[in-house]
């Protein structure tokens, strides 16, 4: 695994070509999470973006053209439209962008535009090539600019025509400041961390996260394993978990994780009491139980407070924490205070802390802990993938150091 983020690592940086009088095409990560009136309900994204936009500015680039994608659209679709997000782009760089609706109608605009200016192309999966890795697309993608940069983590483990194959064609395609932070932020904890480093996993299923919690093991010291994925383990060593959401078929697969960690000393800590209930968007009946004693027609829907104060002395311990994961059904308020409750935990600590992404960075966002944290990653998908020391493909195709 370390060797991998080392790889990593050696992608050229922005600030190693020179922008000056260049087109400069960013992969940028704008896919907020918006409510049914299309308003952004969180822009950490787009803001995490601003760093890289300003540095092209401030280095003389010709022009800045943005592409992302918004969503999961099946054609085009004026609620999945990157119009939507153009306002709130532009409040955050005080500066005006130009939208284009089209790739046909992106290089006309470009060569009208005075030097300096910023595009904003239409999301990039109204294209049906973007997810096939279309070589048209990519071609056509690389043929505007003389630099390509990719500043898009939450996609870097995705072989797209604007993360994978526009890199064939770019004349140099390096890594944005944001795509150098995610990679130096999981070296730091995964590469020559401080000790006992601690890994807490949850999330609904054990089959997500399968080669990550192998692969993992002969990195970390400890795992807390929590949320609908640790009935599962407990499961798997003898526990009736009643209507709870198991995956039957990997119970040996969780039995073989806790033999391995067993014979590499890994310490894996599971629940002792859950949060039970009939059911978790409209609970009946609430209550807290021994792990083991859930009632018939119950369901695990968050860990106990005896959990939480045995979890609380482990991440105490910790030097090193990385989280991918939440512990219950946070987003139901009644099975929200154990997953909470890690995250007050984590951020008491001194530990270096790293938020994997996704749910896991709403839900300490939720627990008003997201500035306590060492560092919150704006992928999930991407980290998940990165924790299971992969290669990730976006930074594959970048022109390296040496």
């Amino acid at each position: 695994m370390s060797e991998n983020i080392q790889k990593m690592q050696n992608v050229k940086s922005i600030r190693e070509v020179n922008l000056k009088d260049k087109r400069v095409l960013i992969r940028v990560d704008f896919n907020v999470p918006m409510d049914s009136e299309l308003n952004i309900s969180d822009d950490t994204r787009i803001r995490e973006a601003i760093p890289t936009i300003n540095y092209c500015i401030d280095n003389g680039a010709k022009s800045i053209i943005l592409v992302s994608h918004l969503g999961r659209p099946q054609g085009k679709s004026d609620s999945f439209s990157l119009k939507n997000i153009l306002k709130r782009l532009e409040r955050l760089l005080s500066k005006d962008v130009v939208f284009v609706d089209s790739l046909e109608n992106a290089q006309v605009t470009l060569n009208t535009l005075v030097d300096g200016s910023i595009v904003l192309l239409e999301n990039i999966r109204f294209y049906e090539g973007e997810e096939k890795n279309d070589s048209a697309l990519s071609q056509k993608l690389a043929s505007l600019c003389d630099v390509y940069v990719n500043d898009a983590f939450g996609t870097s483990h995705r072989k797209h025509a604007s993360t994978y194959g526009i890199a064939q064609y770019a004349q140099e395609k390096v890594a944005g400041l944001l795509l150098k932070k995610e990679i130096d932020s999981f070296a730091v904890a995964l590469s020559n961390p401080l000790r006992p480093l601690l890994l807490i996993v949850g999330g609904s299923k054990v089959s997500s996260k399968l080669t990550l919690l192998n692969s993992i093991l002969n990195v970390v010291d400890k795992i807390i394993i929590g949320g609908a994925m640790s009935n599962t383990f407990l499961k798997a060593i003898g526990y009736d978990t009643k209507a709870s959401l198991t995956e039957d078929n990997l119970l040996e697969d969780a039995r073989s994780i806790l033999r391995s960690a067993k014979e590499k000393g890994v310490k894996i800590y599971l629940p002792v009491d859950v949060v039970a209930t009939d059911d978790i968007k409209d609970p009946k009946v609430v209550k807290i139980i021994p792990a083991q004693d859930i009632p018939d027609n119950l369901m695990a829907a968050d860990i106990g407070p005896a959990t939480v104060k045995l979890f609380n002395e482990v991440i105490k311990d910790c030097e090193t924490i990385v989280w991918n994961g939440p512990l219950g059904a946070y987003e139901t308020q009644k099975f929200s205070r154990g997953t909470f409750s890690i995250s007050h935990a984590i951020a008491d600590t001194y530990a270096y802390s790293i938020i994997g992404g996704g749910d896991t960075a709403d839900a300490v966002d939720k627990a008003g802990n997201k500035d306590s944290m060492s560092f919150t990653s704006t992928g999930g998908g991407a980290s998940l993938e990165l924790l299971e020391g992969e290669v990730l493909p976006a930074f594959e195709v970048l022109d390296k150091r040496v």
